[in-house]
């Protein structure tokens, strides 16, 4: 269970107001407010202050904690790898689906998504003069460095390893705009 989602089932189990427990914990009914929706991660110190006010132990939100990292984990292991895998065949529609789709769950699928989206790209840009001028053995070795270059990056992204895609021209920008 998330802690922002445990926190407001034990309020209002005790039968305590947003505005109560704000008072009694000295943080604003706003941070109370975007805990409990998800917005924001509380630090220690405020769990610590929220256990005291709920008169609960401060491990029934470390204990939330871990179980939300495992689930973390276990997404990111399975969703990161897949995104790589789905730019096989140098089609965009697939990683921006994968993206969008999963963008709120998974821990920095968006500058994976950018990196393969950016390598798509690249290699459509690279790969469509040759195959309009009828340069095949350039298009055949460009075919074959994509595909190798996404499968080694997939399973680097399984092993937890750095990833890297060269010949990659920047289209896209790596900017926490999202």
């Amino acid at each position: 269970m998330r802690t922002g989602q445990l926190i407001k089932e034990l309020r209002l189990k005790k039968g305590i107001t947003q505005e109560t427990l704000a008072a009694k914990t000295d943080i604003s009914v706003r941070t109370i407010q975007r805990i409990e929706n998800g917005e924001v991660d509380p630090r220690a110190y405020t769990l610590q202050s929220i256990a005291i006010a709920l008169e609960v132990d401060f491990e029934v939100f470390a204990d939330s904690e871990m179980e939300v990292k495992a689930t973390d984990e276990k997404e990111r292991g399975t969703w990161l790898p897949l995104l790589h895998l789905s730019g096989l065949l140098l089609l965009i529609i697939p990683p921006i689906i994968l993206w969008i789709w999963k963008r709120d769950q998974v821990k920095n699928i968006r500058e994976h998504a950018i990196d393969i989206i950016n390598f798509q790209l690249s290699m459509s840009l690279y790969l469509l003069p040759c195959a309009l001028f009828s340069v095949y053995p350039i298009l055949i070795v460009l075919g074959i460095f994509s595909q190798i270059v996404i499968i080694v990056n997939t399973v680097r992204v399984t092993g937890d390893q750095p990833y890297r895609y060269p010949l990659t021209i920047r289209f896209l920008k790596q900017e926490l705009t999202a």
